[in-house]
């Protein structure tokens, strides 16, 4: 039987990680697995007893949202140890992205009795991101600003605060000439955004590269260039399906090492918490973190 730590964000969802994680513990518990209970005050600190408990043969699942996700996730990348997801948080774009089920006697089922599967991860280099590791995307320019938005948002919660942030970013972006190496190769790219995904998903369940598969050992780069304001809301919309990546406006590359650069100071972020200024880069790390999903 599995022994499991939890490691909860007492502050992701509106405080609701707790009672998500009760529901789950409960079955996990009446199946006969040890579950200890772990609440972190910082990122720093949750990966801390990630790690411990990683190396000591337990389980460890992120209870949350995808800062917490990526941030633990990101410190296990690279070890033996066994990951797992109790989502929880306002995103939750890379559980979605496993196809992790909302329902907690489901989840438990899988965390109880699936094989880990290897999926891959992101290592980070720039100035301040100096190798740290991320799951779903790394993402630069007015999309960045929109997460800024959403987090900093006090009244709306999941897609609402991102559709909001979004709004607000857009209304005050100004187009940014961009430089996008992809495995040595440069692209000149002046628009809105590039995001470099290992997930399909970011944002609450926007599907910004429809194509990117956890597995695969690439990053699919998606590139939106300027366009008029009412196109880019309509391209908005699109994201809920991943249509927009059909608009000429829309270029999709697939590689394994993404570096971003920007004429200005553009700042950039990665699984919804991670920010800075470009440039940065990107890498996959293949096969480099053992999932339960």
């Amino acid at each position: 039987m599995r022994q499991f730590t939890a490691v909860v964000n007492p502050t992701a969802g509106g405080s609701s990680a707790a009672a998500t994680l009760l529901q789950v513990a409960r079955v996990l518990r009446e199946a006969g697995a040890d579950l200890r209970t772990e609440y972190s005050r910082s990122l720093a600190h949750a990966q801390d007893i990630a790690r411990d408990s990683g190396e000591q043969g337990r389980v460890v699942l992120a209870v949350g949202g995808d800062g917490i996700a990526g941030g633990i996730g990101g410190a296990l990348s690279g070890t033996d140890a066994v990951f797992g997801l109790v989502p929880a948080g306002r995103g939750n774009d890379f559980a979605r992205a496993l196809g992790l089920p909302d329902e907690p006697e489901a989840l438990a089922k899988i965390l109880l009795d699936a094989e880990p599967r290897r999926v891959d991860t992101i290592e980070m280099r720039s100035a301040v991101h100096d190798g740290t590791v991320v799951l779903g995307s790394v993402y630069a320019g007015v999309d960045a600003l929109a997460n800024r938005h959403a987090n900093q948002s006090k009244l709306l919660r999941g897609a609402a605060s991102y559709y909001a942030g979004g709004l607000r970013a857009v209304t005050t972006w100004r187009a940014a000439d961009f430089r996008v190496t992809v495995d040595g190769q440069e692209h000149a790219h002046r628009g809105y955004t590039v995001v470099a995904a290992n997930s399909a998903y970011y944002g609450s369940g926007r599907m910004i590269a429809p194509g990117a598969q956890v597995d695969d050992g690439m990053l699919e780069v998606v590139m939106i260039r300027e366009a008029p304001r009412h196109l880019f809301f309509t391209l908005m919309n699109e994201l809920s399906t991943g249509a927009h990546v059909a608009r000429p406006e829309v270029t999709v590359l697939r590689g394994r090492e993404i570096r971003i650069e920007a004429d200005r100071a553009v700042p950039y972020g990665a699984d919804g918490e991670v920010e800075a200024d470009l440039p940065v880069t990107a890498r996959v790390l293949p096969g480099a973190l053992k999932v339960l999903y």
